[in-house]
C-alpha cells in the first residue's frame, strides 16, 4: 500500500510550514493551493516555493517540521496493514527533513522523497530528488513495486491532491483521503472523515479479492 505523506499521512503541508518558519506563509500556500488543485504545473510550482525559502536556517527549518502532526488513525492504519501482512511505502513530494522521520516513526517500509539543499546550515532554494515533475510518483511507484517482482496494479495507493493522479491511474484500488476535488474522478472510494482509521474497514472488504490487490508477505 502505498501513501502520500502532507495530508494524508500527517496533518500538515510540509513546504507550508516550511515557509511559515521562513516568513512567507501567504506567498507559498497561494502556490501550494492552485498545485494542489491541478490549477498549477506541479514541477513549477515546486521549484517556485522552494526559491523561497533561501536563508532559512535548517535548524529552524527542522523544529518547524518536527512538530507537524500525525494525521490521526495512522498509526493505527499503519499497525493493522503490517499485521496483516501488507508493505507500506511513502511517496511524497515534500522532503526528507520531514519524510525521514515520519517513515522511522510509524515504520514505513519505503520512503522516497525530495531533498532541499543546504549550504553553510541554510536551505539554498534548491531542491535535489526523484519527485519534482508531475509524473514522478508513477515512476517510484514502478520502481518500489518491481522490488517484490509486482505490477503497480496491484498496489493500492492513497493520495489528496493532483500530483497523485498519475499513480490513481496505475493502481488497482485507489482512495482519495482528505482530498482536493480534483482527484476525485479517479478514485475508487472517497474518504471525507479525517481519520485514517476509516481506510481500515476498505481494506477489509478487499481482503477476499487478494487475487487482484497482492498482499506481500514476508518468505
Amino acid at each position: 500500500m502505498v501513501f502520500d505523506m502532507d495530508s494524508t499521512l500527517i496533518d500538515a503541508e510540509t513546504i507550508d510550514e516550511l515557509a511559515n518558519a521562513a516568513g512567507v506563509g501567504d506567498k507559498v500556500a497561494s502556490i501550494t493551493e492552485k498545485a494542489m488543485q491541478g490549477e498549477a504545473d506541479y514541477s513549477d510550482a515546486l521549484l517556485d516555493r522552494a526559491r523561497l525559502l533561501k536563508g532559512l536556517p535548517v535548524d529552524k527549518a527542522q523544529d518547524a517540521l518536527d512538530r507537524m502532526p500525525f494525521m490521526p488513525g495512522a498509526k493505527e492504519l499503519i499497525d493493522f496493514l503490517q499485521s496483516h501482512g501488507y508493505r507500506t511505502a511513502m511517496i511524497s513530494g515534500g522532503f526528507t527533513l520531514a519524510a525521514e522521520r515520519v517513515g522511522r516513526m510509524l515504520g514505513i517500509d519505503h520512503v522516497v522523497s525530495n531533498e532541499l539543499l543546504i549550504y553553510n546550515g541554510k536551505l539554498t532554494g534548491e531542491i535535489r530528488g526523484p519527485l519534482t515533475e508531475q509524473g514522478s510518483k508513477e515512476c517510484v511507484l514502478e520502481e518500489i513495486a518491481s522490488i517484490y517482482g509486482i505490477r503497480p496494479e496491484e498496489c493500492i495507493v492513497i493520495g489528496d491532491g493532483a500530483n497523485d493522479i498519475c499513480i490513481f491511474k496505475r493502481a488497482k484500488y485507489a482512495i482519495a483521503f482528505n482530498s482536493k476535488p480534483v482527484l476525485h474522478e479517479y478514485a475508487d472510494i472517497v474518504i471525507t472523515e479525517k481519520s485514517l482509521e476509516a481506510v481500515i474497514p476498505v481494506i477489509q472488504s478487499l481482503e477476499p479479492e487478494r487475487g487482484q490487490v497482492t498482499c506481500i508477505r514476508d518468505a
